[in-house]
């Protein structure tokens, strides 16, 4: 199971099709994808023009075509028109109210690595250089910060469990997972 979120990334002013609602400016958009168990960097895709390709549109012409029957990933509410097919969201339908702060857990730690990213100079920076090298250069930062995690700078743990689950009580109350 992975997380996926979409990050943006200034750039110098490049027509409608960049602009990003979250900077009011143009920017490159990329989808990063994370294992909820080991915090790992599993995806990456991108660049794309911020406004011309939203999360669902990216998630959809990629990462969607690569999920195995009954494979489902965790993500915001930017991704919910491919639940509960493909995407766990919070604003699914069929999303129990008793996993929403695990799941809130997922996209914040979702976040932290999008603000590991940010902590890079040149991904903080507004780019004002060819739009092809951002690309290599954010993937060479995405693989400079996946060796951090591997090295001992891990993300926080986010105590996923996905149900459907049950409390037993052993001394303590563990959760185990029901048979299907």
């Amino acid at each position: 199971m992975v997380s996926c979120d979409g990050t943006d990334f200034r750039i110098a002013e490049h027509g409608r099709h960049f602009y990003s609602h979250k900077f009011k400016k143009s920017a490159l958009h990329y989808e990063v994808c994370i294992c909820i168990l080991s915090g790992d960097i599993v995806w990456l895709n991108g660049p794309f023009a911020a406004w011309k390709y939203p999360d669902l549109t990216i998630f959809c012409g990629s990462l969607k075509t690569e999920l195995r029957p009954n494979e489902r990933v965790e993500a915001d509410d930017g991704y919910v028109g491919e639940s509960p097919a493909h995407v766990k969201c919070p604003k699914s339908f069929t999303n129990p109210p008793e996993t929403e702060f695990m799941q809130q857990r997922v996209r914040n730690r979702q976040e932290t690595m999008n603000k590991r990213f940010k902590d890079w100079g040149f991904l903080r920076q507004l780019y004002r250089h060819d739009i092809p090298k951002h690309g290599d250069v954010f993937r060479a930062i995405a693989v400079v910060t996946q060796l951090s995690i591997s090295n001992g700078e891990k993300l926080f743990e986010c105590g996923y469990r996905d149900p459907p689950y049950t409390e037993e009580k052993q001394g303590d109350s563990d959760l185990s997972y029901d048979t299907l």
